[in-house]
């Protein structure tokens, strides 16, 4: 069975590859890009057909997930730029990890780098203008929600109550150090235009004491 599902997956590969050289050689499209996008689907497939076949095969949801999103990187960097494409692996990475611990609950640590893969999803997304402090708020913050989420999930042999209290202390330190980087960010900000609206009434009042001058100036030249 298993040689069976690898022959009929290589098969398609390779009908799917002809297809697209043969449209690039005639001028149709460029294949360049869709070949390997095509490669890597089938090798996560591949992974994928394995998770899905045995509980035991809970491990091939993880290269599933990289190269089933590094097939969604090649097609999404197609329409979009380089950060919102290269969230679509962190995003897959996620989901992966996220299917092993649904798999099988006793695989609870999957739970921590599908909750990192998924704050990584966002920050690669953000603006220019929002690097530094906003990015180690987003992570901390990020980081924080992972390990509170931790502390709810059902564990198999975690006490009365199925679940575990220790992600909730480093979920504390997490949040406060995100809110404490989030805070600083939002004080620069307000500095800055603190800085600039200042700026502006002072210039305005510069502009107003020079046009009183030159007003009362040329009234005693008259008077004179």
């Amino acid at each position: 069975m298993k040689s069976a599902n690898a022959s009929i997956i290589a098969g398609i590969v390779l009908i799917s590859a002809g297809v697209l050289l043969l449209l690039d050689l005639l001028n149709v499209i460029e294949s360049a890009a869709y070949v390997p996008m095509l490669i890597f689907a089938a090798i996560g497939a591949v992974f994928l057909s394995l998770f899905i076949r045995s509980p035991e095969n809970w491990w091939a949801a993880i290269p599933g997930s990289v190269f089933l999103g590094l097939a969604a990187v090649i097609v999404a960097s197609q329409f979009t730029d380089g950060g919102a494409g290269a969230s679509f692996l962190f995003l897959f990475m996620a989901a992966g990890f996220a299917a092993v611990y649904l798999r099988q609950r006793g695989n609870w640590w999957a739970v921590i780098p599908s909750g990192v893969m998924l704050t990584l999803a966002v920050i690669v997304t953000l603006p220019q203008d929002l690097q530094g402090m906003p990015v180690a708020a987003v992570l901390f913050l990020g980081m924080a929600a992972t390990f509170g989420v931790l502390s709810q999930v059902p564990v198999p042999d975690a006490g009365p109550a199925g679940r575990m209290k220790w992600p909730l202390i480093p979920a504390a330190v997490l949040g406060v150090l995100g809110v404490i980087f989030a805070l600083q960010s939002t004080a620069l900000l307000i500095a800055a235009d603190i800085l600039v609206l200042t700026f502006m009434i002072l210039a305005g009042v510069g502009l107003l004491v020079y046009a009183y001058r030159a007003l009362h100036g040329g009234h005693g030249k008259a008077h004179g």
